[in-house]
């Protein structure tokens, strides 16, 4: 029988346990912390590899998660730009340009159902208690007959994106 390279390359030692070892008491107690500290270090690996798999399916969920975020971003300021031109409605404008603030006032609300249905919302702040993780506040007015950290006034809307804010609203703040 042919024996393969791994087996001849292998030598099998027999141990008589009626015999004693050669093997010294020293040698022996070195070997078996050799062999705990290549355990601990062997399950050491065996939890890091795990740590990095979950980081690694947390960070892809959170990709896919918030996948066209920055296109949200820039579809909100044209938002924004719309709600300045409906906002300049005035009574004094002639018929051609009333017929141009109509068409913007429907592709604004097309804008804005569009964004609602990828679950982007805007943040509701008006007479509400100031959020800093949801807010900037860039004005503050003192008001007596308002409570203290309420918002007065929205200066710029802020949006949320899912669960995650995209941009904060800047808002006046009563102190």
């Amino acid at each position: 029988m042919k024996k393969s390279k791994t087996e001849e390359s292998v030598e099998v030692l027999e141990v008589d346990e009626k015999k004693p070892s050669k093997v010294k008491k020293g040698e022996l107690e070195k070997l078996v912390q050799e062999k705990l500290e290549l355990n601990e270090k062997c399950l050491r690996l065996a939890a890091e590899m795990q740590n990095i798999i979950r980081r690694t399916d947390e960070e892809k969920h959170a990709i896919r998660k918030y996948d066209g975020e920055e296109f949200i971003k820039s579809i909100i300021s044209i938002v924004d730009d719309f709600e300045r031109a409906i906002n300049m409605d005035d009574d004094n404008l002639d018929d051609e340009v009333s017929r141009f603030l109509a068409g913007f006032k429907l592709i604004y609300a097309n804008l804005i159902n569009i964004l609602t249905s990828f679950d982007v919302k805007e943040i509701d702040c008006k007479g509400k208690q100031f959020n800093p993780n949801s807010m900037n506040a860039v004005m503050t007015e003192s008001i007596v007959e308002e409570e203290v950290n309420i918002v007065l006034d929205v200066l710029q809307k802020g949006y949320m994106y899912k669960d995650k804010v995209i941009r904060p609203a800047m808002v006046k703040v009563n102190q």
